[in-house]
């Protein structure tokens, strides 16, 4: 009788732990967890944790270089000697904090110093740097102590006291004039006086010496306007449509007062007309600020296009492009006041006739001579000049110019592109006479990329990066185009030149790939010889590196980190030597909060060969027995695959899994360029369709994996390209595929521009008999196929992106429509292609909907109370942050 007793309870408990484990397996997420989520928004993880790398600045006098780093314990300076090998506070904090109470009267502490960056001056033995301030607190100075707003007040009444002199002698001279400049003055509404005062300091790195610099003027800020020569004598702009230029001493007082008399301007064009002009194309928001700086001129001053300096500043190019022919696209603004307006602007869509054509003109800055650069090759080519992007900055100045890549001002390099991209070709140009040299023709069936051409031996050999053999690298010419060697090879790929040894003939660079047993996004850097030997890692570790080399290259600050480790900083000479730990980011704060990393992992391609690198993230409160929705959060491609590689624990992925969802971010083939040119160009052709199979076989390997993960409640979400492949996932995998959020789609790539589409797309060029050129092109539209939908889908839009045009997501919503379709539609009013401060609002609204429709909890109360309650309430009930 016992033993059937105890035979009984054996099979019953049994039964129960079956029967739990049977719940536990099939017990669904009910719950969205909108609590946990607002913990974890951007915004409060940033007061988490603070500065995750290092950016070196490098010292003129010296291999020496400072940079600053934040902690929970404040911002300090540091600077580090290589030679040395050490790392030595610019300055003590606390004492520096007792210094500037002292002069400015105000309490500060070695947490909470004010100061946000430094300047190296005399020679890197001082420092300088700025304080803003009330200007009617106390400031102890040399005079006593006098009101901030005071201080170097007799200067400036000096100074505007002599103007007011001139003015007044000049109004003499012509009595018309000052009745005209009174009512001018008149007109002019009274600008607001400013209510701080910024003060400068130095202090002395021998002495520790802090000085309040009395007669301290802040630096006048660049002109938006300005094409500054590198020997800043000359500054270049467009005034209507031409182009103007005036010598450093008219510059220095268009700084202060843009329509000051005194300024000369020389008009160096005359033939620029609407549509084929000198200047950039401004939008209205963009006219309204230049037209504040320049006193609302009717001409203003506005940026030049395509400005390139010769290095000597005796020339500079400018790419003219002629939009005459090409159509018009528009937007409206309602929110412009006092009534909406029209924003009318040139926009080419793909396979149209009528595209921009580009010319290269050469200006001599003494002669004023204008020479145009004969390179017609191709119908409807692109054309760019090589520029010295290694060489640009202004070290002592803090100051970078655009300079092409020749180190003389007589010749010029420059790329041609044909408009299929399959025909590409590096040319050198006589700047006097405008002769065009062919160096070095590439040929490719699918579109060409290219990295930046570089010089070296005195301009004797050229460094150019090509994916003939199937992966990119650098290939080594001669001064004529001849191929000397290739200077790297392998199943790898070379994604920058990051510093070039002349002397020794080494070549600096950036690759991914090449280490066995590492994710292949990881960058690493990498020394090799001309030659292509010696080819060696300077960076070790499976994580992704960011590398900043010195102008000598001699030695390098490495920052490294993966979605799973700490981020660190270390600083390396060029053989790879370890010379000083930097920083190790603090994650202390974050990792008691409950924060947890997410997950790095790989799968197989739909063609089962393939590897798929991706990342996952999971609430925070994870429970393995239960079942998550998972939404994949998607971008296509082909210029990368948005899958994240380093530390980023401010994603909104990270906020977004909170709710109770498994938030996944995986690539596809025809992504991510750093990889082989075949799987770049997988899509080529099917811009629609090519990477969707990847996604959903990715999810099917991952629910098959892990039990937690619901195949049955699918969702997916992006942006632009990642809005264009959401809402195709819907529409093509109608019953995989059931929620998705979809903004600022490109839905209809044949309305969207036409380089970006014909170039991943795909344009066929065909020549007729007479030898005529024309282009074909046909493309796939999500409008095409929204007869499929089955699931919920919400499409968002700004109503004034000028890129990807609120047509693309109108006609796809005209043609659900006449499918007889539910979905939701969104209308971000005043937006461009970004939200900007409605992106937080965006958050919850596809929060929402997500948890609506893959939890079946959400909020629908009208309040935001998520964001209303980070918003601090005032006395005049106005909100701030």
């Amino acid at each position: 009788m016992k033993r059937h007793v105890f035979v009984l309870v054996l099979v019953f408990v049994f039964l129960i732990g079956t029967a739990t484990l049977i719940v536990a397996e099939t017990m669904p997420v009910k719950k969205a967890n909108y609590e946990l989520a607002s913990r974890w928004t951007s915004a409060k993880i940033g007061k988490l944790v603070f500065d995750t790398s290092v950016s070196p600045h490098w010292l003129e006098f010296s291999d020496r270089f400072w940079y600053s780093y934040e902690t929970s314990k404040g911002r300090s300076f540091f600077i580090v000697d290589p030679i040395r090998r050490t790392k030595t506070p610019v300055y003590d904090n606390a004492k520096m904090a007792a210094m500037l109470t002292k002069i400015v009267l105000t309490p500060y502490d070695a947490q909470h110093l004010p100061v946000r960056t430094i300047k190296f001056i005399k020679k890197d033995a001082a420092i300088q740097f700025e304080l803003e301030v009330q200007k009617d607190i106390d400031v102890a100075t040399s005079k006593g102590v006098i009101k901030a707003g005071d201080i170097g007040k007799e200067k400036a009444e000096k100074e505007k006291a002599e103007k007011e002199k001139e003015k007044a002698k000049e109004q003499e001279k012509d009595k018309e004039k000052k009745d005209v400049e009174k009512g001018k003055e008149a007109e002019k509404p009274k600008e607001e006086e400013a209510k701080t005062k910024t003060l400068g300091f130095e202090y002395d790195l021998t002495t520790g010496k802090l000085t309040l610099l009395e007669d301290y003027e802040t630096s006048p800020k660049k002109p938006r306007w300005a094409s500054l020569s590198p020997d800043e004598k000359t500054a270049i702009f467009a005034r209507g449509y031409n182009l103007y230029m005036m010598d450093a001493d008219g510059y220095a007082v268009a700084q202060k007062k843009a329509d000051d008399p005194k300024i000369k301007e020389v008009q160096l064009t005359t033939d620029g007309i609407e549509h084929d002009s000198y200047a950039r194309d401004l939008n209205d928001e963009e006219k309204k600020e230049y037209q504040k700086d320049e006193k609302n001129r009717k001409d203003f001053r506005v940026p030049s296009i395509g400005i390139v300096w010769s290095k000597d500043s005796r020339k500079f190019s400018c790419r003219r492009s002629d939009e005459r022919k090409v159509s018009d696209l528009w937007v409206i603004n309602s929110l412009s006041n006092p009534r909406p307006t029209l924003e009318t602007y040139r926009y080419a869509m793909p396979g149209e006739e009528n595209i921009p054509q580009v010319e290269l003109l050469i200006f001599d800055r003494e002669t004023k001579k204008i020479v145009k650069v004969k390179a017609d090759k191709f119908k409807d080519q692109s054309l760019f000049v090589a520029m010295d992007r290694m060489k640009s900055i202004d070290r002592e100045k803090e100051k970078s110019y655009s300079q092409w890549l020749s180190d003389t001002s007589d010749k010029i390099y420059f790329t041609r592109m044909s408009r299929d991209l399959h025909k590409l070709d590096i040319c050198l140009a006589n700047t006097e006479t405008g002769d065009v040299k062919v160096l070095i023709e590439e040929r490719l069936n699918t579109y060409i990329d290219s990295q930046p051409l570089r010089i070296v031996n005195n301009g004797k050999e050229i460094i150019f990066w090509s994916e003939r053999d199937g992966w990119g690298h650098y290939y080594l010419y001669d001064e004529n185009g001849k191929l000397k060697n290739q200077i790297a090879s392998g199943e790898y790929t070379c994604q920058g030149i990051v510093g070039i040894d002349d002397k020794l003939r080494i070549l600096y660079v950036n690759a991914c790939g090449r280490e066995a047993n590492e994710d292949p996004y990881f960058m690493h850097l990498y020394r090799v010889n001309f030659d292509g030997t010696g080819m060696k890692l300077l960076d070790p570790g499976d994580t992704s590196h960011s590398i900043s080399m010195n102008d000598a290259s001699k030695y390098f600050v490495d920052n490294f980190s993966r979605v799973d480790t700490t981020p660190k900083a270390q600083f390396r000479d060029v053989m790879g030597n370890l010379l000083l730990e930097l920083e190790t980011t603090d994650v202390s704060a974050l990792l008691e909060a409950g924060y947890k990393y997410p997950e790095a992992f790989k799968v197989k391609a739909d063609d089962g060969i393939t590897d798929l690198y991706g990342v996952m993230y999971k609430p925070f409160d994870f429970d393995r027995n239960k079942k998550y929705p998972i939404i994949a959060f998607v971008y296509p491609g082909p210029q990368t695959e948005s899958v994240t590689k380093t530390f980023s624990p401010r994603s909104q992925n990270i906020s977004l899994a909170q709710f109770g969802f498994i938030i996944i971010e995986v690539g596809n083939r025809g992504g991510n360029p750093q990889r082989s040119k075949w799987y770049h160009n997988y899509g080529y052709g099917n811009l629609r369709d090519y990477g969707l199979a990847d996604k959903k076989r990715a999810i099917e390997q991952l629910a098959m994996k892990y039990p937690f993960i619901d195949i049955d409640k699918v969702g997916i979400y992006g942006h632009s390209g990642g809005g264009f492949m959401s809402t195709a996932a819907l529409l093509v995998y109608p019953d995989f595929f059931k929620v998705a959020v979809s903004s600022s789609g490109n839905h209809e790539n044949n309305v969207y521009n036409n380089a970006w589409s014909e170039k991943h797309h795909g344009i066929k060029e065909v020549v007729d008999k007479d030898g005529n050129v024309k282009f074909e092109y046909s493309i796939e539209k999500n409008s095409d196929i929204a007869k499929n939908l089955k699931g919920h889908l919400l499409i968002v839009t700004g109503d004034i992106d000028n890129n990807v045009h609120p047509a693309n997501t109108i006609r796809l919503a005209n043609a659900l429509i006449k499918a007889n379709k539910r979905f939701d539609f969104f209308l971000f009013p005043g937006q461009r292609h970004g939200y900007g401060d409605m992106n937080d609002y965006f958050f919850w609204l596809r929060a929402d909907y997500f948890c609506k429709h893959l939890i079946g909890d959400y909020a629908d109360n009208v309040d935001m109370v998520e964001l209303n309650r980070e918003k601090e309430q005032v006395g005049d009930k106005k909100t701030r942050r």
